[in-house]
């Protein structure tokens, strides 16, 4: 089961009884897409369809549903100054208290949405790449650390998977189509091998490498003495995180980065 079923299935079965809220349709600025979903029971909730005024009223009228078992309701709402809010769109919202099959449907489709997730590879578990795993395990991605010392996988956020192998480059080979790559091992060699890895794969949705501006001239010379080709080497971003902001620090870098990545998986 993955993280989102299992955490899924964890609220409901604390909540035997639990209203389903599905974004049945919006129109114009609205801040939850067609299809978006969450739920409530009496006391707690699971996901969201955008917060704020509109999410109040909505758990509001679940709970109502739950608490006189009235099977389903609908909502339309326009988001004015009506309920206090100025995105000026519509949002139509279908409330209905779910039995069995659409626990089983929803976990399903729980399964799905994080099988379909963005795959992100991490190579090295220094204080970046921990920060980085931190980052990350916030966002809808999926994201695996890989090492070559097994005592660096240690106190990693418990959705971050992980990978020790003496052969990193074999994971990259292996990688989904449009995973992102990001290298910042203890090696500068192993790093230069990975990069070259990483940019060989046409279908990366993104390959960084964490570094310097002398970093990145060595890597171009060496990259290119050895057959690489400089549309490839184009594709790279390095120093990792841009460099707009001049704090090195590797939180601060671990957030810039994780915004550069997800601007190139979207």
């Amino acid at each position: 089961m993955t993280a989102l079923a299992k955490s899924l299935a964890a609220f409901l079965d604390q909540a035997p009884a639990t209203a389903l809220i599905t974004v049945s349709e919006a129109k114009g600025s609205t801040p939850r897409e067609k299809g978006a979903w969450m739920l409530a029971s009496a006391d707690k909730t699971f996901g969201t369809i955008g917060g704020g005024q509109l999410e109040f009223l909505a758990i509001a009228r679940a709970r109502e549903l739950v608490a006189e078992n009235i099977a389903s309701g609908a909502m339309d709402i326009p988001l004015g100054p009506e309920i206090g809010q100025c995105c000026g769109g519509r949002v139509a919202l279908d409330i209905r208290i779910i039995g069995s099959k659409e626990r089983a449907d929803l976990l399903k489709r729980a399964e799905e949405e994080d099988s379909a997730l963005p795959h992100i590879y991490l190579f090295g578990g220094g204080h970046v790449g921990h920060a980085l795993a931190e980052a990350l395990a916030l966002l809808p991605v999926k994201t695996t650390l890989v090492e070559t010392r097994v005592e660096i996988l240690q106190d990693l956020p418990p959705d971050v998977g992980t990978r020790l192998t003496p052969v990193p480059e074999a994971i990259i080979r292996e990688a989904p189509p449009r995973s992102a790559f990001i290298i910042l091992t203890h090696d500068h060699a192993l790093d230069f091998l990975l990069t070259a890895e990483a940019l060989a794969r046409d279908d990366a949705a993104y390959v960084g490498m964490i570094g310097s501006k002398t970093k990145k001239a060595t890597f171009k010379s060496w990259y290119l003495k050895n057959g690489g080709d400089e549309a490839r080497l184009s594709r790279l971003v390095t120093p990792i995180g841009g460099a707009a902001v001049r704090d090195k620090r590797p939180a601060v870098i671990a957030a810039l980065t994780a915004a550069e990545v997800m601007q190139a998986l979207s």
